[in-house]
């Protein structure tokens, strides 16, 4: 097994990224037990004390296992259990938010534009009530970020399509430690409240376009937010 590292990412980062390439390209399985770490150190050319850092990091993302006295392992890698703890990820690398977001405004576009066409009255006025109720607990970050998750929980569903709710079930999971963050900022509160209003009105007009680029609009505007929270 031929290892290298390269970058100007820290040591341990280098080292956990590569681990994850051998596991990408299934070089190493679910269950499969990774090399001692002596011989590890020396295959990788690290140092010890990086390589324990690399894999403090990988078992806090759920993706290596130590087994006491036996070594470390690849994790079965269920995808409930490698989200439980994401937000490592976002405090390894800040570009991450930044793939988030890319991911987000492909998809949440889209099932805006989809929304357009298929949502009904109803669904109208429940996202009408969000917005009501999200007005009077825009000084609440815990009680807004659970009106924000509902509103755009109801946009999904506008769509019919349970695929893409398969989809939304793992990316908002994987947002939430960036939404936590940004609700915690009265100003981005007040903004995604007017942000979530255009949004209701373009899909009450039923109009696709309106709609989409609203919901464009909104991404970006707390993509930006949370760049400058970073600086």
């Amino acid at each position: 097994m031929q290892l290298s590292v390269m970058g100007k990412e820290t040591a341990s980062f280098r080292i956990a990224r590569q681990i994850l390439s051998l596991i990408k390209e299934k070089n190493l399985q679910p269950g499969d037990r990774l090399p001692p770490e002596r011989e590890l150190a020396s295959l990788m050319k690290v140092s010890r004390p990086s390589l324990r850092e690399a894999l403090r990091t990988l078992q806090i993302m759920n993706i290596i296992e130590n087994r006491h006295g036996s070594g470390n392992y690849v994790t079965s890698l269920e995808p409930k259990r490698l989200i439980e703890h994401f937000e490592a990820v976002f405090a390894l690398e800040d570009s991450t938010y930044s793939e988030l977001f890319e991911a987000r405004k492909i998809l949440e576009t889209g099932i805006t534009e989809i929304a357009a066409h298929r949502i009904t009255d109803e669904q109208i006025n429940a996202l009408k009530s969000v917005i009501s109720e999200a007005r009077k607990q825009v000084d609440n970050p815990d009680a807004f970020l659970q009106l924000d998750l509902e509103l755009h929980s109801i946009i999904l569903k506008a769509t019919g399509n349970s695929i893409l709710e398969l989809f939304m079930t793992s990316v908002n999971q994987l947002s939430l430690y960036s939404r936590k963050r940004t609700s915690e900022r009265p100003e981005i509160r007040r903004q995604t409240l007017g942000d979530h209003r255009a949004i209701v009105n373009a899909l009450e007009s039923r109009d696709v376009k309106k709609s989409r680029a609203a919901m464009l609009k909104h991404l970006e505007r707390v993509e930006k937010r949370l760049e400058r929270m970073g600086e």
